[in-house]
């Protein structure tokens, strides 16, 4: 069983249930900015948390996604460095926002 199965619970909420919630808000940039300004994304645990969470790649988890092509782009690109740091500066994470804005419908 891999720890996304894990039935332990937190709050009366699965794992699973946190970490999806917690993946689906990487869709948003101004977020990842959030993280990025407060140094989380400095943070060597956080960064491998970030790898932990590919398993939403996999299409079994995906499905759970509201907004798979977002959440997967953003799990992608911050598996980069230089995006981690480049994100910290608002005007990207606006650009990035507009772009996911437009590409999820279909502008």
């Amino acid at each position: 069983m891999t720890d996304a199965a894990s039935n332990d619970t937190y709050a009366g909420f699965t794992r699973f249930e946190l970490e999806l919630e917690f993946v689906q808000s990487l869709a948003n940039p101004m977020y990842l900015n959030h993280l990025a300004a407060t140094k989380h994304m400095d943070d060597p645990a956080f960064v491998a948390y970030l790898e932990y969470l590919q398993y939403f790649k996999r299409p079994e988890y995906v499905k759970f996604l509201s907004y798979p092509a977002a959440t997967l782009k953003a799990l992608e690109m911050l598996q980069q460095e230089r995006f981690r740091k480049d994100i910290i500066t608002p005007d990207i994470a606006v650009r990035l926002a507009t772009e996911w804005y437009n590409v999820s419908n279909g502008v």
